[in-house]
């Protein structure tokens, strides 16, 4: 696990078990507050020691950014830490959380000491929370999944979670709403804006990389409804990475499945918004 200090009360977290998926966490004189935990215990658990031990305090709160395991697996090991996150978030890990839980553990015993704990405290649109001179501004982002949300942290970051990725991806959500999300960071200043995986981003990269995850979805968008007029029954193979503008330069391929599926969730999606023939 990579360790990141990119203020003086603010560490980034990257695994180095699983898709480079991110954790914050954000000092203040009260606490901690610890934004998304990692899938893999071992890596959670460096975390709580590295806190606990390493900087002497405590975690008060944990923010959820959305109810995927990869952010939420490790809540269970801070059992006395309230859980924030959106209400959507919590009746996703009501609906699919124990069947997640099942599937992981039938992969090896890593997981076996792992509940699901539910967000305590939930809001619907936006949420402000503050302690020891911080200011957390939780805000609904819909598109990568239905309860996503980002968390700015004072004036000078922004915790985006995977509505920002090296690639957008929606097969959990929807393409509109996570074009609409990654519209709304346009209007975002900010120093460091934190991916749900991958580096940090830093102030002046931040525009260039929301364009191009504009570009891409857009492209994305005319791509599948021009095979959808023709009747293309190949689209998967037709439209390329390239030609959404992106490129496999990372994540060891794992990119280009993305894409794949990607394009088989706007087929669906597409084919849900069209009239019913008769």
């Amino acid at each position: 696990m990579q360790r990141e200090r990119i203020t003086d009360h603010i560490i980034v977290f990257r695994s180095e078990l699983y898709a480079q998926v991110t954790a914050g966490l954000v000092l203040t004189a009260e606490g901690a507050v610890l934004i998304d935990t990692l899938l893999y215990p071992e890596e959670t658990l460096r975390i709580r020691r590295y806190i606990e031990e390493g900087l002497q305090t405590r975690v008060r709160y944990i923010i959820n950014t959305h109810y995927h395991a990869d952010h939420s697996t490790g809540n269970c090991f801070f059992p006395e830490v309230e859980v924030l996150a959106h209400r959507r978030c919590r009746q996703l890990l009501q609906c699919r959380g124990h069947e997640s839980l099942r599937r992981m553990r039938a992969t090896g015993g890593e997981f076996d000491g792992v509940r699901l704990v539910l967000p305590a405290c939930t809001f619907e649109d936006t949420m402000l929370l503050e302690l020891g001179g911080c200011r957390f501004e939780l805000r609904h982002s819909p598109g990568h999944s239905p309860d996503s949300i980002t968390c700015r942290v004072d004036d000078h970051t922004l915790f985006a979670a995977d509505t920002l990725m090296p690639i957008p991806y929606f097969v959990d959500g929807n393409s509109q709403q996570l074009l609409a999300s990654l519209r709304s960071l346009e209007v975002e200043e900010c120093e460091h804006l934190v991916q749900g995986h991958g580096e940090v981003i830093l102030r002046g990269e931040a525009p260039a990389k929301i364009a191009s995850d504009l570009d891409y979805l857009q492209r994305l968008q005319d791509g599948v409804r021009s095979g959808l007029q023709r009747g293309d029954q190949d689209i998967e193979e037709r439209l390329s990475l390239s030609d959404c503008g992106k490129r496999i330069d990372q994540f060891h391929g794992i990119i280009e499945q993305l894409h794949r599926q990607n394009i088989q969730a706007l087929v669906n999606e597409l084919l849900a918004e069209s009239p019913t023939r008769d």
